[in-house]
């Protein structure tokens, strides 16, 4: 009676900032979980690739993303080696399409 309708409606905006505020409060929550389960280790995991991948030289034992095992027995360049997966047959394989370095070569020695 008192209080006029305008009065009324100006108060409850404040009250509404608060409960938006508690509404998006539980999705940044998530975000930073996701952050530090999956976003972190994924991306270090995608550098210690890359740096294997970098690292691979004449002598090592690789398995293709087609699983074949193959012994490096030159590096072409940055992007291509040439593995041999049998005795006599070498194959040029892209640095990228190996999915794993088994067993270290020995450095070269030339």
């Amino acid at each position: 009676m008192f209080i006029t309708e305008a009065f009324a409606q100006t108060a409850a905006p404040a009250a509404g900032g608060a409960d938006i505020l508690m509404s998006i409060l539980p999705f940044i929550l998530i975000f930073v979980v996701m952050y530090f389960l999956i976003i972190r280790p994924q991306r270090a995991q995608m550098k210690r690739r890359e740096e294997l991948l970098k690292n691979i030289r004449r002598g090592d034992q690789v398995v293709t993303g087609g699983g074949i095992v193959g012994k490096v027995t030159k590096v072409v360049d940055d992007s291509e080696l040439e593995v041999e997966i049998a005795e006599g047959i070498k194959v040029r394989v892209v640095r990228s399409g190996v999915s794993e370095v088994r067993v270290k070569g020995e450095p070269v020695k030339e």
